[in-house]
């Protein structure tokens, strides 16, 4: 998908084609990403309700983890969880193993 330039913006960034997010991969945006403790996570789901970009994976009503590929690292997650069970950890770190 070839980028617009900012001619072809629409006028105050309007979002005319909604429910599109899933095409834009924004999780290289990040600087630190969180890690979930499955030891201490009790899938109490305030990290997916409170996660801005939907990107806490869930199945069956348990966490399963992270989509990387859409998370800015905001760690509003971490913040919220209880438990503690979220750490945000520096990208370049996570990376390297």
């Amino acid at each position: 998908m070839a980028q617009k330039g900012w001619k072809e913006i629409s006028l105050a960034g309007l979002v005319a084609d909604p429910g599109n997010s899933v095409a834009y991969e924004t999780g290289t945006w990040r600087a630190f990403r969180p890690v979930i403790d499955f030891d201490k996570c009790t899938h109490c789901m305030f990290c997916w309700i409170y996660c801005p970009d939907g990107t806490i994976m869930v199945e069956d009503s348990k966490v399963l983890g992270v989509d990387l590929k859409h998370c800015k690292g905001c760690g509003i997650c971490a913040t919220e969880c209880p438990r503690k069970a979220i750490i945000m950890v520096e990208e370049a770190k996570a990376q390297r193993g």
